[in-house]
């Protein structure tokens, strides 16, 4: 793990501590294929995944996050991508309730660990959404993704629980089937994104939003690098985005490059491993 300084030391960024959540990719291959990156033909090397998964972990620990984990359930070899397992907003949590029958018991078991582990407040959401996938929180509103894989009934519902604006964004592009895969704050005011990904009028509601947002080409969100993680400073970021991690810098950003290669087969990256959990 490697963390490049920023080239602009002018520039306040403030990194802040978090808290998040992830699953050890013990049983993690490419069996089916529910998006486009994922192909049972050429599957994936499970040991590997791990070690990359192992290398994202410690680069969280050495920036002073803190990390939680829960436990991988054989028969679930999607279960490491923990984003997808719920939204945790102010200590509640909206649950997930996946499109796919492949993943669906990852719901209840991202569920009963957040039962397990102090949170009280939790609803079982009535419509499909796969949590933070499509759900990203910034200090006033959460975006919101649908097109794919979240109902936007669902952004109602999680507005209604969690007493947050929530503003939809319509993604047209399968490679970009969840939100986190097009888009991810910066901070808690404002986010690097790929316009390709979105219907012409979420891309006008994101620039009226956003009018300094960092802008990805199409080659770095072609290897994901928007599914990154950012703590106000430091940006743990597919190693690949070459050109978005330059850009970052310039920024005043902190990039924090880590090789997901093998857990990319299944349309996966730093923050599809990663839920935070907000207090």
């Amino acid at each position: 793990m490697t963390v490049m300084p920023a080239t602009k030391p002018s520039t306040a960024r403030t990194a802040l501590r978090r808290h998040y959540l992830m699953c050890r990719p013990e049983h993690f291959a490419v069996t089916y294929a529910i998006n486009p990156w994922m192909d049972p033909a050429a599957g994936a090397d499970a040991a590997k995944a791990v070690a990359q998964w192992e290398e994202l972990r410690a680069a969280y620990l050495a920036l002073g996050h803190e990390v939680s984990l829960i436990d991988p359930i054989e028969g679930l070899p999607d279960m490491v991508f923990a984003a997808n397992g719920a939204l945790v907003v102010g200590g509640r949590v909206y649950g997930a309730k996946f499109m796919y029958p492949e993943r669906y018991a990852e719901g209840p078991a991202y569920t009963k660990w957040m039962l397990e582990n102090g949170f009280s407040e939790i609803l079982e959401p009535e419509h499909t959404n796969e949590g933070e996938g499509d759900f990203l929180t910034l200090d006033h509103m959460i975006l919101a993704g649908t097109g794919f894989r979240t109902e936007i009934a669902a952004h109602q519902e999680a507005q209604e629980f969690l007493g947050r604006p929530v503003v939809t964004l319509r993604l047209v592009d399968p490679r970009f089937y969840h939100l986190d895969t097009a888009l991810f704050p910066l901070d808690g005011r404002n986010v690097a994104y790929f316009p390709g990904a979105f219907s012409p009028g979420s891309r006008a509601v994101l620039e009226r939003l956003f009018p300094d947002a960092i802008l990805a080409s199409e080659e770095d969100a072609a290897v994901l690098g928007l599914n990154a993680v950012s703590d106000g400073r430091n940006v743990v970021i597919n190693a690949e985005a070459t050109g978005l991690i330059g850009t970052l810098r310039e920024h005043g950003y902190a990039p924090v490059p880590v090789d997901l290669s093998e857990l990319r087969k299944s349309g996966g990256g730093p923050k599809c491993c990663t839920l935070e959990l907000r207090s």
